[in-house]
């Protein structure tokens, strides 16, 4: 059974076989029809073996044709030359020789009338033996053409191939950016509450390791399900519960329709870091926190309330992880992507990210 390359290659060839047969059939149609206008009765047999010997072995020749094309082909245009206007004369005599030994069998003793072995050779000369060098070089430059078009398509492709590379590349330092600033953060609290509050040390470790074992699960995927998601974050925020004991209560709410939507891995969880941080850490009082996720159209919504101290009067210097979400996002989805922080009038701040809306396959 053959493979998809050998029934690839079976089709190329049968293509190639098919076009110079019908070169023969058409060049003999057309010498037949030239006779009967000249008066003369159609040879059909002896010219569709005339041509079908001269096309195929123009098939046959081909392959050498391009070898040689190839030969030389970066070295300038004087070995260019070099190697091809000899090949060029090589392979019409080879065509010549072709055509003679055909010319032995179609027009030997007792096949056709007199023909002279000169008569024919100087035919040869005047006619197809230029024709041949034509053809040749006809043949060299769609060959040519073709290799420069191939080689085109493949720099293309590989160009894209090192821009995706470079992309997940960089989109990896990124997150190699958030995980060890989040971290550290993390393990500042709980070296905080070792002595304090061992058991709740304990629970935050525990919650840690949780996160990370999420995390690595993840780890290749620049997009995941919107659920997915959810979980780093109610993971994250199990963390910081820990952390924060009763200052503060949080609430997830995510519309049904949007859970396998495709989000950047870890888009939440620098959002509502930030708005920790700086919104609600510094604050005396109890806060909470609002993650809402929803459809527009052909966005999907994702926002981030808090009601802490909100920006400063003289406007927000954005963190690391507001700075690179924003890179992120430009990554992915160019300017089809877009990150909002506001000032919330009930006091607060609030982040809106607005992405295309597409789901994953399940």
């Amino acid at each position: 059974m053959f493979d998809r390359s050998a029934a690839q290659r079976l089709k190329t060839w049968g293509l190639i076989f098919g076009f110079w047969t019908l070169l023969a059939l058409s060049y003999t149609l057309s010498a037949g029809l030239s006779s009967i206008g000249e008066g003369y009765p159609p040879v059909w047999l002896r010219q569709l073996t005339w041509n079908l010997v001269d096309f195929w072995l123009w098939m046959l020749l081909v392959p050498l044709v391009g070898w040689l094309g190839r030969q030389g082909a970066t070295d300038g245009w004087r070995r260019f030359f070099a190697v091809h206007v000899p090949a060029s004369l090589a392979v019409a005599l080879a065509q010549l020789f072709a055509h003679l030994l055909v010319f032995w069998y179609l027009c030997g003793p007792g096949r056709m009338p007199v023909h002279t072995l000169g008569g024919f050779l100087r035919m040869q000369f005047a006619y197809n033996f230029h024709l041949a060098l034509l053809i040749y070089w006809v043949v060299l430059v769609v060959l040519r053409g073709l290799e420069s078009r191939r080689r085109l398509r493949d720099e293309q492709l590989r160009n894209v191939l090192l821009e995706s590379q470079l992309a997940q590349a960089q989109l990896q330092a990124l997150r190699m950016q958030l995980q060890p600033h989040f971290l550290f953060n993390t393990l500042n609290a709980i070296s905080a509450l070792a002595l304090a509050d061992p058991l709740q040390a304990r629970l935050m470790i525990a919650r840690l390791s949780d996160f990370l074992r999420l995390t690595l699960e993840e780890r290749h995927a620049p997009q995941v399900p919107l659920a997915r998601e959810l979980e780093f974050l109610r993971c994250y925020l199990d963390i910081q519960q820990v952390r924060f004991q009763d200052r503060l209560s949080t609430r997830l709410d995510v519309a049904d329709d949007v859970l396998r939507a495709a989000v950047p891995n870890l888009i939440l969880q620098p959002l509502v870091e930030n708005a920790l941080r700086h919104g609600l850490l510094a604050k005396a009082e109890p806060g909470s926190l609002h993650v809402l996720g929803h459809r527009d159209g052909d966005e999907l919504v994702l926002r981030v309330d808090d009601d802490g101290l909100g920006l400063p009067p003289d406007g927000a210097s954005e963190g690391i992880g507001l700075t690179n979400t924003r890179a992120r996002l430009a990554m992915l989805f160019g300017g089809d992507a877009r990150l909002e922080l506001q000032r919330r009038d009930g006091g607060g701040t609030r982040v809106e990210l607005r992405l295309p809306f597409r789901e994953l396959a399940a």
